[in-house]
């Protein structure tokens, strides 16, 4: 049975969770971020060698950084509602209804 939650008017729906998003896709735009309130998610910058490293402002880093990603972070804090994937322009994120 899937999780079930309910809209102020009280319909009932089924809410999709981010399960993943895919690096090859993502172009690290930070929309998905701004309009996350729960934390779900990091910018995360790939390196030559493809590992994610830290892409603070004030890392020596940077010229290591061939591109930056968003990765999930704390998917545990996901509330399904999907306004991630709305705003994605790469529609590089799967979310899928979680069972009980």
């Amino acid at each position: 049975m899937f999780i079930t939650a309910f809209t102020r008017g009280g319909t009932e729906y089924t809410p999709k969770f981010l399960i993943s998003i895919d690096m090859k896709t993502c172009i690290g735009c930070g929309r998905c971020y701004k309009v996350c309130g729960q934390d779900v998610m990091t910018l995360r910058g790939v390196t030559e060698e493809g590992e994610l490293v830290d892409c603070s402002d004030d890392e020596d880093d940077d010229d290591e950084i061939l591109r930056k990603v968003m990765v999930m972070a704390h998917p545990e804090l996901c509330i399904g509602c999907g306004a991630c994937n709305r705003v994605c322009p790469k529609d590089c994120q799967t979310h899928e209804p979680v069972e009980r």
